[in-house]
């Protein structure tokens, strides 16, 4: 028996299953922007045109220069090992105080406030502790720079590899200078792959979001997986520049992909309570679905 199905009811594992339970149809009731971004409008978010600090353009430069197929497999196999580090959730989040996202052009917070804005606004809509979970979580690979990671192979958006690299990612020019471009076998709509496919078959490039999603694969159910995995893919979630590669049952999932979306995305306001009042609620979640301490 896998820790999943000894962790959740076969109901948690395939939620999909069960939308009864929650408020009717909560998919078809996508939160809006502006009931979670206070301080800003909806179309002030991922202003890459006059980003919040110049080393956003300078981030992606460089990200999309080395994110290559041989890159990010080298890393997968490095780092899902989980060897390097044994540590409670907590001391990871020490770390993440003292990071400042380069990529992100919304916002100069710490990684902890950001985490607690998107867990608290899931929280405030009702929606199921494991998603709050997710919300407090989906950050965490970040952590990668601890172990001397640069911010590019860490953070940003995300993108298939082995195949051509769709305009719709951000900043896309600057992959002509990435070496996949130069592949030949890389440059056509579906590269290595067969058409749909299915994600998990496709080599994404590398950060924090495979690396969280490899950690918290037996604690956590599929649709917040897919959360965890697939939140900095934008050219899809926002822009479906994939589909020829997701499957079926990806198409149904990333249905919570988009859900949890704005939460990401627009909960980013420098008004949230202090950590001294939350900390009670967080902690006794955490001890709900996390061991004492985990593999990084």
């Amino acid at each position: 028996m896998t820790k999943n199905k000894s962790l959740f009811s076969e109901k948690k594992q395939n939620p999909l299953n069960s939308l009864e339970d929650w408020d009717e149809d909560v998919l078809k009731r996508y939160p809006d922007p502006a009931s979670i971004a206070s301080e800003k409008t909806q179309d002030e978010f991922r202003n890459y045109e006059a980003p919040a600090r110049d080393s956003v353009r300078d981030f992606y430069d460089l990200n999309h220069k080395f994110q290559t197929y041989e890159f990010a497999k080298e890393k997968k196999e490095n780092y899902l090992k989980f060897d390097n580090k044994e540590m409670p959730i907590w001391e990871s989040f020490d770390f993440l105080n003292e990071l400042v996202d380069d990529s992100d052009p919304d916002t100069d917070l710490d990684q902890m406030q950001h985490l607690l804005q998107t867990s608290e606004a899931i929280r405030n809509d009702g929606h199921p502790d494991w998603m709050v979970l997710v919300g407090l979580i989906h950050d965490m690979g970040k952590v990668l720079c601890l172990f001397g990671e640069p911010q590019w192979a860490v953070v940003g958006d995300t993108f298939p590899l082995g195949c051509a690299f769709s305009d719709k990612i951000i900043y896309s020019e600057f992959f002509k200078n990435n070496p996949d471009s130069q592949n030949e076998k890389y440059q056509t709509k579906y590269g290595i792959y067969e058409p749909n496919c299915g994600l998990n078959k496709v080599q994404m490039s590398w950060g924090h979001d495979e690396y969280i999603y490899q950690m918290m694969k037996d604690y956590i159910p599929e649709p917040g997986l897919y959360m965890l995995r697939y939140h900095s893919f934008y050219a899809q979630h926002r822009e479906n520049a994939y589909d020829h590669l997701l499957n079926s049952h990806d198409l149904e999932m990333f249905k919570w992909v988009r859900l949890f979306n704005p939460y990401d995305l627009y909960s980013k306001n420098p008004n949230q309570k202090s950590w001294e009042e939350l900390k009670p609620y967080y902690q006794e979640l955490v001890n709900k679905y996390l061991p004492k301490t985990l593999k990084f």
